[in-house]
């Protein structure tokens, strides 16, 4: 769909969604609920997670209460990024590994400018590595309270110093009184779930909270067996004092789910529902080292994470001016990916040598029946975090000054044996080919590599950072933020690599010293208590992960960007709207893929938006992107001046509500209208991605008795809409489209 036709079909989209709210109503609070979230404190972008009224802020921030999040219906951590402007999430991997971008920085492959962190606390080192964005160690259930997410600005100096993104968690901590909530969920496609959460006082200042869900789904891409399972608890204790507060959490997640990847177009299979991945394919014995030992898999753990993050959170007011603050997070376990994998494109049995196929089953296959080559894929990561932000914070007259440092640790052991290709009929659940091999359909001009690849690797990693930040109140109405850093980092990196499997010869040790001064600057003007204004420059540094180091890409990125923006907050309209340029310093490539050994450099600008209105019953919010990313200079000449891959140049999300009440029932009817402009599949610019659209709608009731029932509708147009094309084989005819029409239900009880 060309983004000529995204704009025709806007006013019928939003008509669609605006039809599901036409019930008569009755007065709500939702004047006061609009002007509560006005005024909430947001702890990302300030030194040491200080907390600051999201009005004042000179940086451009998105917040998300626990009922927005409700009302979204995530289906994945990743695809919260839906209610955060400026930022491009490709959730149609599935409940893990997404690909995530910022504000047109150079990425296409995981989520290279992406920081996730639990009550200001990152829960890994570095962004991301090969096969692991930080999506995938968070799952997003009842025992949060809230989300805020930063973009650029104060995040180059503050905590781990992301240049990018940074999505922060805020569990919910216990109170004077005992309450928690249950709930159950079912959906069209097999879901069983259920959620708890309970929290209150323990005596003297002592409180609670616990939670957690278990779950199981076939998936809405049916695989034919259970291919999303898992289970989560978490526990947070929070301690009050006379001077301060002191939390201390731990969660512990064991949840997996298949890995959704590209797939032929144009074949005939449903794109919403369409599943390789079946029993014929389930299990892979494959050699794992050069002594010829072998081992089998069992494809349907997908890919997810088994695994604890833990944590600390200490404030404390010393009196004179004084604080300190200190957070604290240590995550250790498992984030390992086993996935099909396409690898080129889909051919006719007719074209193969011989023009005949059977399958493993004994099916003699049609001469128009189409065949393609998948692969399975291990990659097994033992990976293990250290992070702490300690800081001490002064006011002093107009001064707000606070002095930090930062230490993170973090490591992670692999072992891959990726290519691995095969022959399959490429129907749902498609069977193996008996006496045809990959290189017949390379013969056929399929376009695969019949390669296979696989690494022992070991990575540890120290980084070190001083911060210092000040905060000069210079009138009443005229706020200047300031902030320099220091960090150093150290990458200590082992490699085993060979044919498919490690072959115990090294073949790489290297030992990697760097360091950068990052920074920052705003103004922030306050007209009055309901408009302001901020502009702010900020110059931020993405150090090399092990992946980087394997690829002898060491290069530190320097970020530099330019922001402006305007903060309005009435009492039925609130607009938060920022303008961006950014530039990347430093030449960048994509991992993982064919066009990975090109490096590129990037500018970007754009303005985001994020509003909202607000009359009686009815609301209504509006998000919007506007970017125009651009290739700067790249090792491919030709590639300059084009658009950066895969992300869109427009984005717009438009959610209607409608609140009204029958009796002792109260009900929010709601909706909303994702519209994703046009894109490009690679840097060259050949392969296009056209625009869609996405459509979800559903109802909330609550009774006077505490019961409450969701149902949830996504996708409900079936939009078939694409997200990527084929990033290790860009000219092949594949594609991974977005999950289709789905409908969940659940079913609670507050207490």
């Amino acid at each position: 769909m060309k983004l000529t036709r995204l704009s025709l079909n806007m006013s019928t989209a939003i008509a669609m969604a605006m039809a599901a709210t036409a019930v008569s109503a009755q007065d709500t609070q939702a004047n006061a609920d609009n002007t509560a979230s006005i005024e909430e404190i947001v702890v990302l972008g300030t030194p040491g997670g200080a907390g600051i009224a999201k009005q004042n802020a000179s940086f451009a921030i998105t917040t998300m209460s626990e009922d927005a999040i409700s009302l979204a219906g995530p289906k994945s951590t990743a695809e919260l990024f839906t209610l955060v402007p400026g930022v491009w999430a490709e959730s149609s991997g599935g409940i893990a590994g997404a690909n995530i971008d910022v504000r047109g920085l150079p990425g296409g492959s995981d989520a290279p400018f992406v920081t996730m962190s639990i009550n200001g606390a990152p829960i890994y080192g570095t962004e991301m590595l090969s096969f692991m964005e930080q999506s995938v160690l968070f799952r997003i259930d009842e025992t949060v309270s809230s989300a805020e997410a930063l973009r650029g600005g104060p995040n180059a100096v503050f905590s781990n110093g992301e240049p990018g993104v940074t999505l922060n968690f805020n569990l919910k901590k216990g109170g004077d009184e005992t309450e928690g909530r249950v709930k159950y969920s079912t959906s069209d496609y097999g879901l069983q779930r259920v959620d708890a959460v309970m929290s209150g006082p323990l005596g003297n200042d002592l409180y609670y909270m616990v939670g957690g869900y278990v779950q199981s789904s076939d998936g809405i891409r049916d695989a034919e067996f259970t291919s999303e399972k898992g289970k989560q608890f978490t526990v947070q204790l929070t301690k009050v004092l006379e001077n301060g507060e002191i939390n201390a959490w731990a969660r512990m997640t064991d949840d997996h789910g298949q890995w959704y990847l590209p797939m032929a177009l144009g074949t005939g299979n449903d794109l919403g529902t369409f599943s390789q991945l079946g029993n014929n394919s389930r299990y892979r014995t494959l050699q794992v080292n050069a002594n010829g030992d072998m081992e089998t898999f069992d494809f349907a753990d997908g890919r997810g994470w088994d695994g604890v993050v833990t944590g600390l959170n200490a404030d404390f007011d010393l009196g004179d001016g004084w604080a300190i603050r200190d957070n604290m997070s240590y995550t250790k376990g498992n984030a390992d990916t086993l996935g099909f994998v396409p690898d080129g494109g889909s051919v006719q049995v007719s074209a193969l040598p011989g023009g005949t196929a059977t399958t493993t089953g004994g099916e003699t296959l049609a001469g128009s029946e189409y065949v393609q080559a998948y692969g399975h894929w291990v990659v097994l990561k033992d990976i293990e975090s250290f992070t702490n932000d300690i800081s001490i914070n002064k006011h002093l007259g107009d001064h707000d000054i606070t002095v930090g440092y930062y230490r993170a640790n973090w490591s992670s052991d692999d072992f891959w044996s990726i290519g691995n290709f095969l022959p399959f009929h490429n129907v749902a659940n498609g069977d193996s080919l008996d006496g045809t091999t990959c290189a017949d359909l390379a013969a056929a001009g399929s376009g695969t590599g019949c390669w296979a690849y696989g690494i022992q690797s070991s990575g540890d990693a120290t980084a070190d950072a001083l911060y210092i930040a000040d905060s000069w109140q210079a009138t009443s109405q005229l706020r200047f933020d300031f902030g320099v850093r220091q960090e150093w980092i150290e990458i200590d990196y082992v490699l085993d690599s060979g044919p498919g499997y490690p072959d115990g010869i090294r073949d790489m040790a290297t030992t990697l010293k760097d360091d950068a001064v990052s920074y920052t600057g705003a103004v922030n003007f306050d007209f009055n208590d309901d408009v302001g204004v901020f502009a702010r420059y900020s110059k931020g540094s993405l150090f090399p992960h092990f992946d980087d180091v394997r690829e002898n890409n060491l290069n530190v990125n320097g970020v530099k960007q330019l922001e402006g923006g305007v903060k309005y907050s009435g009492e039925h309209f609130g607009l938060f709207a920022t303008a961006f340029y950014n530039k990347n310093d430093s030449f960048s490539s994509v991992v993982g893929s064919v066009i990975g050994a090109t490096a590129f450099k990037t500018r970007s600008i754009g303005v985001e938006v994020d509003g909202s209105f607000t009359y009686g019953p009815f609301s209504l919010s509006v998000l919007a992107t506007v970017q125009d990313a651009k290739i700067t200079e790249s090792t491919t000449p030709a590639d300059v001046d084009n658009q950066v891959l895969r992300q869109p140049k427009t984005q717009f999300r438009i959610s209607p509500s409608y609140m009204f009440e029958i009796g002792d029932v109260s009900a929010t009817l709601y909706g909303a209208v994702q519209l994703v402009g046009h894109r490009y599949g690679d840097n060259a610019n050949t392969v296009d991605l056209d625009g869609y659209e996405k459509l979800d709608a559903g109802i909330l009731v609550r009774t006077s008795s505490n019961l409450f029932f969701q149902v949830h509708g996504d996708n409900l147009t079936d939009s078939h809409g694409i997200t990527e094309g084929d990033p290790r084989n860009p000219s092949a005819p594949n594609g991974r489209p977005i999950l289709g029409r789905s409908v969940k239900f659940s079913i609670g009880y507050d207490f």
